[in-house]
């Protein structure tokens, strides 16, 4: 079994090269977005959005934040399962938007594993706090969280077609063929 099918679209140059830079570009935008917070240079906001520093140990709010090493482990399987899909994906579109979902688990990760305190248990640095309640995000966290819908509307989208017998797409994951 091939790790990327003949069928994939990453085979495709122009969705490897939107795939990659849509990674880069997350990765790097969050990564300058938190350092900049750290260092002070973004703060304030006003009525819905505002800046607000969260260093958060846990996954999504904050559950598990007293074992930050198994919510590293965790989101580096999850990583891992996310950039396998978007490998095997056979629609540009797809591919794309699972780049979002892995760019935002990328940077995430990042935090977790080069933060203090350490390898492993590192603190995921949040400072986008929308509305009066609930938790804060940052720039990962809105891309998992777009990639995720598009993945979504895509694949309905996909549905659609097929079941209007579109016979040029009839699935979005390339399967190896059995032998």
């Amino acid at each position: 079994m091939a790790l990327i099918p003949a069928q994939a679209a990453v085979r495709s140059p122009g969705a490897r090269w939107a795939s990659a830079g849509t990674i880069a570009a997350v990765v790097a935008a969050d990564q300058v977005t938190k350092s900049l917070v750290l260092a002070g240079r973004i703060s304030g906001g006003t009525g819905w959005a505002t800046v607000r520093l969260v260093r958060n140990t846990g996954s999504a709010g904050g559950v598990e934040s007293g074992h930050p090493l198994v919510v590293s482990l965790v989101a580096l399987a999850v990583t891992g399962v996310a950039l396998a899909l978007l490998l095997r994906a056979r629609r540009a579109a797809v591919a794309v938007a699972l780049s979002l979902v892995v760019a935002g688990a990328l940077g995430n990760l990042a935090d977790r594993l080069l933060r203090a305190p350490g390898l492993g248990r590192g603190a995921v640095v949040d400072w986008i706090h929308l509305g009066t309640g609930g938790g804060s995000m940052n720039l990962s966290d809105l891309a998992i969280n777009a990639g995720a819908v598009a993945v979504v509307i895509t694949l309905l989208a996909t549905r659609e077609k097929a079941a209007a017998g579109d016979p040029d797409r009839p699935g979005d994951v390339a399967r190896e063929p059995a032998r």
